[in-house]
């Protein structure tokens, strides 16, 4: 059995305000209500892999079609299990199958970085929206955090090649993934208008093994 790594790289391309919740760190008047998650080290906003991951599993189930009367992830279709995963649980019966993708944290492109803070661009900004309940009338305002439009993050995503045999269908449904993700939403608030990205597929390249890569594309 042949085994290899593939990494796809590219970039995510913010089309409007991107808000995946970091947890509110402070209480004070005035704070923001719910900022977006940070890098500890750098405190630049971040893309999580596991948003990432659990987006893209979604709408790849979805699309695919979820079984009448299933009641966990380790039920999906078997082309979304083998990339994607299955766990025991005490639901379920279903063994141990790994994710051939792993998904990385996206951070700020540097490109994105200078071009931001050269042209005196936030590089977050602050939505205020207001909840109204309809008995009372009486308004709830907050501010929500979002990821300015325009910014770009390094993309990362590592395949494994367990099946060489398979790797035509995968990669035809990680070029799925990424057409429903980009007619869809990341984060919160999809529906008012938030989250909307697009990739750019730079390289996809064997890092390790012998399985030669040059003829799978993605766009």
């Amino acid at each position: 059995m042949m085994f290899s790594k593939i990494k796809i790289s590219g970039k995510i391309i913010v089309k409007s305000g991107l808000h995946i919740g970091g947890g509110g760190e402070t209480s004070m008047i005035g704070a923001i209500d719910s900022p977006v998650v940070r890098d500890t080290l750098t405190k630049l906003p971040i893309i999580p892999g596991s948003s990432l991951k659990g987006k893209f599993r979604y709408l790849l189930a979805k699309y695919i079609g979820f079984e009448v009367g299933q009641k966990t992830h380790n039920e999906d279709a078997e082309q979304v299990l083998r990339l994607f995963g299955a766990s025991n649980s005490s639901e379920s019966e279903s063994k141990v199958i790994l994710s051939r993708l792993q998904f990385m944290d996206a951070h700020v492109s540097e490109e994105s970085r200078k071009n931001f803070l050269e042209n005196d661009i936030n590089l977050t900004e602050v939505k205020f929206e207001n909840t109204i309940n309809r008995l009372s009338l009486i308004a709830s305002p907050r501010q929500i955090e979002r990821i300015t439009r325009g910014m770009k993050f390094d993309f990362e995503l590592i395949y494994n090649v367990e099946e060489p045999s398979e790797i035509e269908e995968d990669f035809e449904n990680i070029q799925l993934m990424l057409d429903l993700m980009r007619n869809d939403y990341l984060g919160g608030g999809g529906t008012r208008g938030n989250g909307r990205i697009d990739f750019e597929i730079d390289q996809i390249q064997t890092v390790i093994g012998e399985y030669n890569s040059s003829n799978l594309i993605l766009k």
